[in-house]
């Protein structure tokens, strides 16, 4: 771990991969790199670049992103291992989120914590969303095409038992929603992301909701890779936890949709799930 105390950027390193988080500006993931190569989105404009932590559903706040969790300043703790960054109450919702970052395993595991500070019972899902580059890559997880909506977006196709979507351009944008198997992977370029998080039963996502998003915006820009948690009853000073766990390896056997690939992907998963199925990848 390595921290630059004038930037607020932490560095957490496991073997060759290496994420940077900003502390303070919202606690933002701005690298995750295997290597010398980076898998996340670095363009400059607003909402385009790195990835974040919302709260489900977005009809509760609507648009912008909450400043408190998406721009702000966390406060820091480093302990065995784990950095720990913790927002301020968000004045609207009266919720605060804290991001514990750890080297787990071959990767790194992320759990999003809510905190409900209000006076209220109120109800809430984890919602995270992780930009990478729309450069032509891959997107699959487990799930039949045709049950991925809204229909007709993107051309998602059944392949090897997954739905696959090969990144192409459009001047809209773009987002489905679908109900995957508790893990979304991203290949491009050589690296194949893998995210592994708890798999819902379809009723369990928040309303409107799903347990896994893709977010395409307009031209060839940038995509939004998203994962969602159960919608959960907050009592007052009540919390959750969630975590994601990620990893990233290279991959060299061509970039269409391929049984390897598949199978590549579905053993980090099994790996996860055996190790840590107290944290993520529960089934």
């Amino acid at each position: 771990m390595a921290q630059n105390e004038e930037g607020g950027l932490y560095t957490l390193k496991n073997g060759n991969l290496t994420m940077t988080i900003n502390a303070a500006k919202g606690a933002k993931i701005l690298s995750f790199m295997c290597g010398d190569q980076e898998v996340i989105s670095q363009l400059k404009w607003p909402e385009s670049f790195g990835s974040t932590f919302w709260t489900s559903p977005q009809k509760e706040w609507n648009w912008p992103p909450v400043f408190e969790f998406d721009k702000k300043p966390y406060t820091v703790e480093e302990k065995d291992g784990v950095i720990t960054m913790t927002s301020e109450v968000s004045e609207k919702l009266k919720f605060r989120v804290r991001k514990s970052f750890k080297a787990e395993g071959e990767g790194i595991a992320i759990t999003y914590s809510i905190i409900n500070e209000g006076d209220e019972t109120r109800k809430v899902a984890p919602w995270e969303i992780t930009r990478v580059l729309n450069d032509g890559g891959l997107i699959f997880f487990e799930a039949p095409a045709d049950s991925i909506w809204p229909t007709g977006l993107m051309n998602f196709k059944n392949n090897f038992g997954a739905a696959w979507y090969q990144a192409d351009a459009t001047n809209e944008n773009r987002k489905i929603n679908a109900d995957g198997q508790g893990w979304l992977a991203y290949y491009s370029n050589g690296l194949l992301l893998v995210k592994c998080f708890e798999n819902l039963t379809p009723s369990q996502p928040a309303p409107n909701e799903a347990e896994i998003q893709v977010y395409v915006n307009r031209g060839k820009t940038f995509i939004e890779l998203e994962s969602q948690g159960a919608y959960s009853t907050l009592q007052p000073k009540d919390s959750l936890n969630w975590t994601v766990c990620w990893y990233l390896q290279p991959y060299n056997e061509g970039s269409e949709p391929s049984e390897g690939l598949l199978n590549m992907a579905k053993n980090i998963v099994k790996k996860a799930k055996d190790q840590y199925t107290k944290k993520c990848c529960k089934h």
